[in-house]
């Protein structure tokens, strides 16, 4: 892995903090559903990509690791459920197990995991304000969640120059 991937870089021009370049895959892992969202390769804008189902992980990692070879991203963050306070329970658990996987899965691109604290939250809110139905909008709010989660990841590395979340470290 490339060892600058965790330090902060600066812009020689005025000391600032600066991104680095390249697109990046977001994963929203649900029991049921996966919801997966791109961004572009400044890390502008991300987008919504599609809705792998979860309930078989195999196929799910199967899936993952083709997006991650038609994307190239030169990482993948994946949404880590924490409590309002903070601490990890039973589903943060799944998610690092799943995590760990992937990793093991795509390497050399990185894993990411960065707190998804609300977001799921704020996917639903947002879709029902925008007349989306709760029945019809279950895979789509899986997706937007995963636009949330890389949105924030986005801006965390846009402030303070250093890629977001914890790395998640590829153990054979």
């Amino acid at each position: 892995m490339d060892q600058r991937a965790d330090r902060r870089t600066d812009d020689p021009t005025d000391g600032g903090p600066v991104m680095r370049r390249g697109r990046r895959l977001a994963v929203d892992v649900g029991d049921a559903r996966i919801g997966v969202a791109s961004c572009d390769p400044d890390g502008i804008l991300a987008t919504p990509v599609e809705t792998v189902p979860g309930r078989d992980v195999p196929a799910a990692h199967r899936r993952l690791r083709a997006l991650v070879e038609e994307y190239g991203p030169i990482e993948v963050v994946v949404g880590l459920p924490r409590s309002l306070k903070g601490g990890e329970g039973p589903a943060a658990a799944k998610v690092r197990r799943f995590a760990q996987e992937m990793a093991r899965g795509i390497a050399p691109v990185p894993v990411r995991l960065v707190d998804e604290r609300m977001t799921t939250v704020t996917a639903t809110q947002g879709l029902r304000a925008s007349g989306v139905k709760s029945k019809k909008g279950r895979s789509v709010i899986d997706q937007a969640a995963a636009v949330i989660i890389l949105q924030q990841a986005l801006e965390s590395e846009r402030v303070s120059g250093r890629p977001p979340g914890e790395g998640v470290e590829v153990v054979i």
